[in-house]
């Protein structure tokens, strides 16, 4: 069979020079594959076979040229003939292929409903992030966020408002999600998001909760203003705020205040 250059259809240019910062190799290689699948589509093994043959000559011959040798979707399109020739190959006798039967595709068609989904999960949680973030915001100026109850979430909520303050504490929020934790109020009535709340606030906020539950368990009915120390405290001294939280577990004979006694998440 007479070949003439430039090779045929299967072997294909790298991008060009304005293309290049968009070029995605992992999708270059899934358009290959995607192509050799529609063009396999019935046919049976010697036609497979002799597909694969055509590929091959093309590679050597993209292999002598320098700007060919990366060319992504033609080794994935190479590659692909070469599982079609071994699948058939197995095949009984006279099967050709179909892609909607080849587990290979099915698992590939399975994983990217499921990252597709991942990505609408997380676009979703991105928009809830934000308005939720709209609105605390919109309470501060309304100077009532301190008798707002916190919901699920409002961990990365405050990372969100944290992030739009150019990385700046917001202090009036780590103050009122500390006094929501040591208070159990919202969803930090629930022992579960207590204990997650451990793992996704800061240390400083943590701290401030701890101290305020021991606090408000010693001294019942304190007022707000005369605690106005901890937060200070604990965002200078974390470590110490917390040490001295967990010392105060320790103190016999006061009186139960509205919070429990006794080792709970927060006071880690």
């Amino acid at each position: 069979m007479t070949r003439f250059w430039p090779p045929g259809e299967t072997t294909r240019r790298p991008p060009a020079p304005r293309a290049a910062a968009l070029y995605d190799p992992a999708r270059a290689a899934r358009i290959g594959r995607r192509v050799v699948r529609r063009r396999a589509k019935g046919m049976d093994a010697g036609a497979v076979a002799a597909a694969l043959e055509e590929a091959r000559f093309d590679a050597r011959q993209a292999s002598r040229h320098e700007d060919l040798v990366g060319d992504v979707r033609g080794h994935a399109e190479l590659a692909e003939w070469e599982r079609l020739d071994q699948l058939l190959a197995e095949a009984a006798p006279g099967t050709v292929y179909d892609p909607d039967t080849d587990d290979v595709v099915r698992a590939e068609l399975a994983t990217d409903a499921a990252a597709a989904d991942a990505r609408e999960a997380e676009l979703r949680e991105a928009q809830r992030i934000a308005a939720r973030a709209d609105e605390l915001q919109a309470l501060r100026e309304l100077g009532t966020l301190g008798q707002t109850e916190p919901r699920h979430g409002d961990e990365a909520v405050r990372d969100e408002l944290t992030r739009r303050a150019g990385s700046y504490v917001q202090a009036d929020v780590d103050d009122w999600l500390a006094r929501s934790l040591a208070a159990r109020l919202g969803h930090y009535r629930d022992p579960a998001a207590r204990e997650e709340a451990a793992g996704l606030l800061t240390p400083p906020v943590l701290a401030h909760a701890a101290l305020l539950a021991e606090l408000a368990r010693l001294v019942p009915g304190a007022d707000v203003d005369e605690l106005a120390f901890v937060a200070r405290l604990a965002t200078t001294e974390p470590e110490a705020a917390g040490a001295l939280a967990a010392f105060l577990t320790r103190v016999e004979g006061t009186p139960p205040g509205r919070l429990p006694a006794g080792p709970d998440p927060v006071s880690r």
